[in-house]
């Protein structure tokens, strides 16, 4: 089985994602990772995120900057948002997303375009979303508690500035695959959001809820 999670930074699609694998046994993977790690990269050479060489190029990026934690940063995650625009890029990582997607028993991934274009036959497909203030919060929390003291001002609008950049990127814009299911998850919380989505993807395959 194959499930794909989307939707915007922050709207809860990672943890989503990570507890439907945990609860159907299915490995998962955090595609934005990918695109982190590429704009991390351009960084380190000394490239700018904006130019489509320099993006490409920095794709040949190690396997352990994957383990590095400053790909979780806001900072990083608007590098990101840059560097994949480029299609190029796009194109470097789709095969190591489409082997992730395609290996026996199936998998979880989660992203802004796996509906879309890595797994468009996907078993179920969800799309997470929520408000731009909801997300701000919860990344400002997510700051604060790492203690990197940075305002909530800035934070929304980075994430509205992502989110331009990615709904109107012309390659694999971020939008709701045709037949997902979409979850706003504005006004719930953790187990909330994840039981939801549970019941999303049983009604889609047919399954049972389990006691």
């Amino acid at each position: 089985m194959i499930i794909a999670v989307d939707g915007p930074t922050a709207s809860g699609k990672g943890t989503i994602a990570k507890a439907l694998a945990r609860h159907f046994g299915l490995p998962h993977l955090d595609t934005g990772l990918l695109y982190r790690a590429v704009g991390a990269q351009v960084v380190a050479n000394g490239g700018n995120p904006d130019d489509p060489a320099d993006a490409l190029a920095a794709c040949d990026f190690p396997d352990g900057l994957l383990d590095d934690p400053e790909l979780r940063s806001e900072h990083s995650g608007g590098l990101a948002s840059r560097v994949s625009i480029h299609p190029g890029v796009r194109q470097a990582l789709f095969e190591r997303q489409r082997e992730f997607a395609t290996q026996p028993g199936g998998a979880v991934l989660d992203g802004r375009d796996i509906g879309t274009v890595i797994a468009p036959e996907a078993d179920v497909k969800l799309f997470i979303t929520a408000s731009v203030q909801a997300r701000a919060m919860r990344r400002w929390l997510e700051m604060q508690g790492r203690e990197i003291d940075i305002p909530l001002m800035d934070i929304e609008k980075e994430i509205a500035a992502r989110d331009m950049r990615d709904i109107n990127r012309a390659d694999a814009p971020l939008r709701a695959a045709e037949g997902a299911h979409v979850l706003d998850t504005s006004k719930l919380d953790k187990d909330q959001s994840i039981a939801a989505a549970l019941e999303a993807v049983n009604a889609a395959t047919g399954q049972s809820p389990c006691p």
